[in-house]
């Protein structure tokens, strides 16, 4: 049995060791924010940190989290008011939304290591997050701005970003 901190708390799944830790987030602990897209790891919207580091959960075996750090969506910040939360919504970022927690968990991601990326390490570090709406612009910007402010005002972050 694999046990690991996940949103901050310890958690020891009933799920096998072989189980995608997508099925453990949404079927057994019950959180709906982690999003099943394709199952292969292509589009993105399963997207969580594991150690902080930006991962697709939706190939990642229950095992493989064990003894470490998963963050979704939900604990990015715990009063949902991170500075990507908040550029989205002030860019009106998603359109039907499905792939948004993927997008600001990997944008998450890139800005804890890139806190002032360009418009080509945008690209590349969200490269492979699908979004069958087109929102990419919308998201680049939203970006740059969360970028902008965190530079501005360090933002105490949640467990995960």
């Amino acid at each position: 049995m694999a046990t690991f901190q996940f949103n901050g708390r310890p958690v020891t799944p009933k799920s096998t060791d072989d189980t995608p830790l997508l099925w453990v987030i949404r079927d057994e602990i019950g959180l709906k924010g982690t999003k099943f897209g394709c199952g292969v790891a292509q589009c993105g919207a399963c997207t969580v940190h594991i150690d902080g580091k930006a991962t697709r959960s939706c190939v990642t075996p229950l095992a493989a989290v064990s003894g470490k750090s998963v963050t979704t969506i939900e604990a990015l910040d715990p009063k949902g008011a991170h500075p990507l939360q908040a550029a989205w919504i002030e860019l009106q970022v998603p359109q039907c939304g499905y792939c948004q927690s993927g997008q600001i968990m990997q944008a998450a991601s890139l800005l804890k290591t890139t806190p002032n990326p360009t418009d080509a390490q945008i690209d590349a570090a969200m490269n492979g997050n699908l979004c069958r709406c087109m929102a990419y612009v919308r998201i680049k910007k939203a970006i740059k701005l969360a970028a902008s402010r965190m530079q501005e005002a360090p933002h105490t972050q949640g467990a995960g970003a």
